[in-house]
Protein backbone atom coordinates (compact mmCIF):
# COMPACT_ATOMS: atom_id res chain seq x y z
CA UNK A 1 0.00 0.00 0.00
CA UNK A 2 1.47 3.86 -0.49
CA UNK A 3 2.08 5.42 2.21
CA UNK A 4 -1.36 6.72 4.07
CA UNK A 5 -2.63 8.35 6.66
CA UNK A 6 -2.80 7.59 9.90
CA UNK A 7 -6.67 8.06 9.91
CA UNK A 8 -6.72 5.37 6.98
CA UNK A 9 -4.45 2.93 9.31
CA UNK A 10 -6.68 3.26 11.64
CA UNK A 11 -9.23 2.58 10.25
CA UNK A 12 -7.90 -0.64 8.41
CA UNK A 13 -6.22 -1.97 12.05
CA UNK A 14 -10.13 -1.77 13.61
CA UNK A 15 -11.62 -3.52 10.14
CA UNK A 16 -9.41 -6.26 10.43
CA UNK A 17 -9.63 -6.64 13.63
CA UNK A 18 -13.28 -6.75 13.26
CA UNK A 19 -12.84 -9.21 10.54
CA UNK A 20 -10.80 -12.08 12.75
CA UNK A 21 -13.02 -11.91 15.79
CA UNK A 22 -15.77 -12.38 13.97
CA UNK A 23 -14.46 -14.80 12.00
CA UNK A 24 -13.69 -16.50 14.77
CA UNK A 25 -16.49 -16.67 16.26
CA UNK A 26 -17.68 -19.51 13.14
CA UNK A 27 -15.13 -21.50 13.94
CA UNK A 28 -12.36 -19.44 11.99
CA UNK A 29 -13.82 -19.85 8.86
CA UNK A 30 -13.19 -16.79 6.28
CA UNK A 31 -15.17 -14.52 5.19
CA UNK A 32 -14.60 -13.16 1.19
CA UNK A 33 -16.06 -10.47 1.79
CA UNK A 34 -13.73 -7.45 2.54
CA UNK A 35 -13.58 -5.89 5.71
CA UNK A 36 -13.39 -2.14 5.15
CA UNK A 37 -15.82 -0.98 2.19
CA UNK A 38 -15.35 2.55 0.09
CA UNK A 39 -19.40 3.10 -0.83
CA UNK A 40 -19.18 5.55 -3.68
CA UNK A 41 -21.27 8.44 -4.05
CA UNK A 42 -21.36 11.01 -7.31
CA UNK A 43 -21.06 14.19 -5.45
CA UNK A 44 -19.41 13.11 -2.64
CA UNK A 45 -16.45 10.82 -4.47
CA UNK A 46 -16.27 12.27 -8.03
CA UNK A 47 -13.51 9.98 -8.81
CA UNK A 48 -13.29 6.89 -6.56
CA UNK A 49 -10.73 5.27 -8.39
CA UNK A 50 -8.28 7.60 -7.10
CA UNK A 51 -9.43 7.14 -3.19
CA UNK A 52 -8.82 3.38 -4.39
CA UNK A 53 -5.35 3.32 -5.47
CA UNK A 54 -4.34 4.79 -2.13
CA UNK A 55 -6.46 1.66 -0.04
CA UNK A 56 -5.01 -1.36 1.27
CA UNK A 57 -4.96 -4.87 -0.48
CA UNK A 58 -8.07 -6.75 0.97
CA UNK A 59 -10.57 -3.74 1.16
CA UNK A 60 -12.99 -2.97 -1.30
CA UNK A 61 -15.20 -0.83 -3.22
CA UNK A 62 -18.79 -0.90 -3.66
CA UNK A 63 -19.33 1.41 -6.57
CA UNK A 64 -22.83 2.82 -7.19
CA UNK A 65 -23.67 4.57 -10.29
CA UNK A 66 -27.40 6.31 -9.57
CA UNK A 67 -27.86 5.92 -13.73
CA UNK A 68 -24.92 8.21 -14.62
CA UNK A 69 -23.94 8.25 -17.85
CA UNK A 70 -19.84 7.74 -17.13
CA UNK A 71 -21.13 4.33 -15.11
CA UNK A 72 -19.37 2.24 -17.68
CA UNK A 73 -15.96 4.20 -17.92
CA UNK A 74 -16.08 4.90 -14.03
CA UNK A 75 -16.37 1.19 -13.63
CA UNK A 76 -13.75 -0.08 -16.08
CA UNK A 77 -11.46 2.70 -13.95
CA UNK A 78 -12.22 0.88 -10.96
CA UNK A 79 -11.66 -2.57 -11.93
CA UNK A 80 -8.13 -1.82 -12.98
CA UNK A 81 -7.34 0.11 -9.97
CA UNK A 82 -8.76 -2.90 -7.81
CA UNK A 83 -7.36 -5.62 -9.65
CA UNK A 84 -4.03 -4.04 -9.66
CA UNK A 85 -4.24 -3.76 -6.08
CA UNK A 86 -5.16 -6.92 -4.84
CA UNK A 87 -9.08 -5.21 -3.88
CA UNK A 88 -12.46 -6.01 -4.47
CA UNK A 89 -15.18 -4.05 -6.22
CA UNK A 90 -18.60 -4.41 -6.00
CA UNK A 91 -21.46 -3.03 -7.88
CA UNK A 92 -24.69 -1.76 -6.65
CA UNK A 93 -27.59 -2.94 -7.53
CA UNK A 94 -26.46 -3.88 -11.81
CA UNK A 95 -26.33 -6.91 -12.32
CA UNK A 96 -25.66 -6.06 -16.49
CA UNK A 97 -22.26 -3.79 -15.22
CA UNK A 98 -20.78 -6.03 -12.85
CA UNK A 99 -20.89 -9.08 -15.35
CA UNK A 100 -19.64 -6.67 -18.00
CA UNK A 101 -16.37 -5.22 -16.20
CA UNK A 102 -15.70 -8.51 -14.32
CA UNK A 103 -16.84 -7.15 -10.85
CA UNK A 104 -16.37 -9.09 -8.06
CA UNK A 105 -19.82 -9.15 -6.77
CA UNK A 106 -22.98 -6.87 -5.96
CA UNK A 107 -24.14 -4.77 -3.36
CA UNK A 108 -28.39 -4.74 -3.69
CA UNK A 109 -30.89 -2.16 -1.80
CA UNK A 110 -32.93 -3.24 0.80
CA UNK A 111 -35.82 -3.02 -1.49
CA UNK A 112 -33.89 -5.71 -3.67
CA UNK A 113 -32.66 -8.27 -1.18
CA UNK A 114 -35.15 -11.11 -2.37
CA UNK A 115 -33.29 -10.74 -5.66
CA UNK A 116 -30.00 -12.80 -4.11
CA UNK A 117 -31.35 -15.82 -4.01
CA UNK A 118 -31.51 -16.10 -8.13
CA UNK A 119 -28.09 -14.40 -7.74
CA UNK A 120 -26.19 -16.59 -5.88
CA UNK A 121 -27.68 -19.54 -7.99
CA UNK A 122 -26.52 -17.95 -11.17
CA UNK A 123 -23.30 -16.37 -9.86
CA UNK A 124 -21.65 -18.28 -6.71
CA UNK A 125 -18.38 -16.65 -7.32
CA UNK A 126 -19.74 -13.37 -6.85
CA UNK A 127 -19.85 -11.99 -3.35
CA UNK A 128 -22.92 -10.47 -2.34
CA UNK A 129 -24.11 -7.69 0.42
CA UNK A 130 -27.42 -6.00 0.51
CA UNK A 131 -28.10 -3.06 2.98
CA UNK A 132 -30.80 -3.50 5.83
CA UNK A 133 -31.89 -0.39 8.08
CA UNK A 134 -32.98 -2.56 10.61
CA UNK A 135 -31.97 -5.35 12.94
CA UNK A 136 -35.31 -7.05 11.90
CA UNK A 137 -34.50 -7.18 8.02
CA UNK A 138 -30.73 -7.93 8.63
CA UNK A 139 -32.08 -11.27 10.65
CA UNK A 140 -34.51 -11.65 8.45
CA UNK A 141 -31.90 -11.63 5.22
CA UNK A 142 -30.77 -14.84 3.29
CA UNK A 143 -28.51 -15.87 0.92
CA UNK A 144 -25.88 -12.85 1.05
CA UNK A 145 -22.28 -12.92 2.11
CA UNK A 146 -22.95 -10.11 4.56
CA UNK A 147 -25.54 -7.50 5.22
CA UNK A 148 -24.80 -3.48 5.49
CA UNK A 149 -26.24 -2.32 8.40
CA UNK A 150 -26.86 1.55 8.23
CA UNK A 151 -26.95 3.89 10.02
CA UNK A 152 -24.89 3.09 13.33
CA UNK A 153 -23.64 7.03 14.19
CA UNK A 154 -25.43 9.47 13.68
CA UNK A 155 -24.30 10.14 9.51
CA UNK A 156 -24.64 12.94 6.76
CA UNK A 157 -26.04 12.47 3.38
CA UNK A 158 -29.70 10.29 2.77
CA UNK A 159 -29.07 8.75 5.92
CA UNK A 160 -28.95 12.51 8.15
CA UNK A 161 -33.05 12.04 8.88
CA UNK A 162 -32.90 8.83 10.25
CA UNK A 163 -31.68 7.60 13.74
CA UNK A 164 -28.75 6.36 14.43
CA UNK A 165 -28.98 2.85 15.51
CA UNK A 166 -25.90 2.02 17.90
CA UNK A 167 -23.87 0.17 18.39
CA UNK A 168 -26.20 -2.93 20.36
CA UNK A 169 -27.60 -3.28 16.85
CA UNK A 170 -24.56 -4.64 15.82
CA UNK A 171 -24.74 -6.98 18.53
CA UNK A 172 -28.11 -8.36 18.01
CA UNK A 173 -27.85 -8.59 14.69
CA UNK A 174 -24.56 -10.13 13.91
CA UNK A 175 -25.83 -13.74 15.72
CA UNK A 176 -27.21 -14.46 11.81
CA UNK A 177 -25.27 -13.45 9.60
CA UNK A 178 -21.90 -11.33 9.29
CA UNK A 179 -22.73 -7.09 9.62
CA UNK A 180 -20.79 -4.62 8.44
CA UNK A 181 -21.32 -1.20 10.07
CA UNK A 182 -22.27 2.04 8.01
CA UNK A 183 -22.79 5.22 8.75
CA UNK A 184 -20.71 8.04 10.52
CA UNK A 185 -18.14 5.70 10.35
CA UNK A 186 -14.65 7.79 10.86
CA UNK A 187 -11.32 7.09 12.10
CA UNK A 188 -12.62 8.58 15.57
CA UNK A 189 -15.46 6.70 15.45
CA UNK A 190 -14.42 3.20 14.49
CA UNK A 191 -12.70 2.10 17.93
CA UNK A 192 -16.36 2.12 19.62
CA UNK A 193 -16.77 -0.66 17.53
CA UNK A 194 -14.32 -3.12 18.78
CA UNK A 195 -16.56 -6.24 20.54
CA UNK A 196 -19.75 -5.27 18.69
CA UNK A 197 -20.06 -8.35 16.93
CA UNK A 198 -19.56 -6.27 13.66
CA UNK A 199 -17.59 -8.28 10.71
CA UNK A 200 -16.32 -5.31 9.33
CA UNK A 201 -16.78 -1.33 8.60
CA UNK A 202 -17.85 0.64 5.47
CA UNK A 203 -18.21 4.51 4.78
CA UNK A 204 -18.59 7.17 2.64
CA UNK A 205 -16.67 10.58 3.85
CA UNK A 206 -15.26 8.30 6.65
CA UNK A 207 -13.20 6.10 3.88
CA UNK A 208 -12.71 8.66 1.38
CA UNK A 209 -11.34 11.27 3.39
CA UNK A 210 -9.14 8.83 5.19
CA UNK A 211 -7.48 7.75 2.22
CA UNK A 212 -7.09 10.73 0.32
Amino acid sequence: MEETTEDGTRLWAVAQALARAADAVRGGVRSRVPPMLLFTDPERTPRPWEIAARMPAGSGVVYRHFGAAEALRTAERLRAVTRERGMALLIGMDAELADRVGADGLHLAERALSAAYALSGRRPDWVLTGAVHSVEAAKAARNLDAVVLSPIFPAGGASAAKAALGVEALAEASGSTRVIALGGITAETAGALQGSGAYGLAAIGGVAEAFS
